[in-house]
């Protein structure tokens, strides 16, 4: 069966300089886009879609494209390749884009941009992060079992595992029932104290305790195609919303999946993974992630080299 792996790989560019090569954090230089494929590979993806800038193509190929269009998947088929691109050409046509908008439309419009090359069930997560191998093999196996419309499902992470000592982040937290999703809340400033504590900080530092267990998303998303005409749907509704001096905005993938839960059109399952995440943040995050996926290659949960 075909599934797909897809990257939301867009913000690459800018964040990293253009076309300059991307921060390596393995013992070999890898960048964290690599754990991702070749765990989905061996969990048994075998397409990968990378969403990014036009003008990316040739980085993304020289990264990883090339390698990856020489490899075998489980099956014994060749890894397929294909590239989306997310840019303002896949706006409708009927919406006045501002003259000052550089950066794009967010994770739901980046999801929606593949939708010419992604015809079966496929995941989707960020470029610049690092899920853990059990993630892959766990949502694998779900998306296998999903139904054509009305169904979806995720990796839940736990809190705990995806804060950073060196300041504040973003997460989306998941409200659960019956390992069903019933809620996600963009929490935008939770904090790690030195003692192990968890609370959102963006009213006050004596907001409640957040337990360690809590699941969050990390944009792991397991979808059928049928998402697409929901995606267009949200994006439609969302600029038609947004204020014509409003640059920035950005239309998000965890919106989209709360307001299809709230209307009852999409039923979405948790996984839950007790890998860490790792992400770089901070820039002094760096060399902890370094140090825990070195760590990972001297277990042999990886090889010597990705690359070899």
């Amino acid at each position: 069966m075909k599934t797909s792996l897809v990257i939301m790989a867009a913000g690459m560019g800018s964040r990293y300089g253009g076309n300059k090569q991307v921060d390596g954090l393995g013992p070999n230089n890898e960048i964290l886009m690599e754990y991702s494929i070749y765990d989905a590979i061996r969990a048994g993806f075998n397409k990968i879609v990378f969403i990014i800038k036009p003008d990316m193509k040739e980085l993304m190929e020289e990264l990883c494209g090339r390698r990856l269009a020489q490899m075998k998947a489980n099956d014994g088929s060749n890894v397929e390749v294909e590239y989306a691109f997310q840019d303002f050409s896949s706006i409708p046509e009927w919406y006045k884009i501002p003259a000052e908008r550089t950066k794009p439309f967010g994770t739901a419009h980046a999801a929606l941009c593949a939708r010419s090359v992604v015809h079966e069930p496929f995941a989707i997560i960020n470029a610049d992060d690092y899920y853990g191998a059990d993630a892959f093999s766990t949502i694998y196996a779900e998306l296998l079992k999903l139904p054509e419309k009305g169904k979806a499902t995720m990796v839940g992470y736990r809190i705990d595992k995806t804060v950073s000592e060196n300041g504040t982040v973003t997460r989306g937290v998941c409200h659960t029932e019956g390992g069903k999703l019933t809620k996600i809340v963009e929490t935008f400033k939770i904090k790690l104290y030195p003692n192990g504590d968890i609370r959102d900080v963006e009213n006050g530092e004596d907001s409640p305790l957040i337990p360690p267990d809590t699941p969050v998303s990390m944009n792991f998303w397991g979808f059928t195609p049928w998402i697409f005409e929901k995606l267009e749907e949200f994006l439609n509704v969302f600029l038609k919303n947004l204020a014509p001096d409003n640059i920035k905005g950005e239309a998000l993938l965890p919106t989209l999946v709360g307001e299809l839960i709230e209307k009852n059109e999409l039923e979405v399952s948790v996984l839950h993974s007790n890998a860490r995440w790792f992400g770089v943040t901070y820039k002094e995050d760096k060399p902890k992630v370094q140090a825990e996926l070195k760590k990972l290659h001297d277990e042999g949960v990886y090889p010597k080299s990705l690359r070899g």
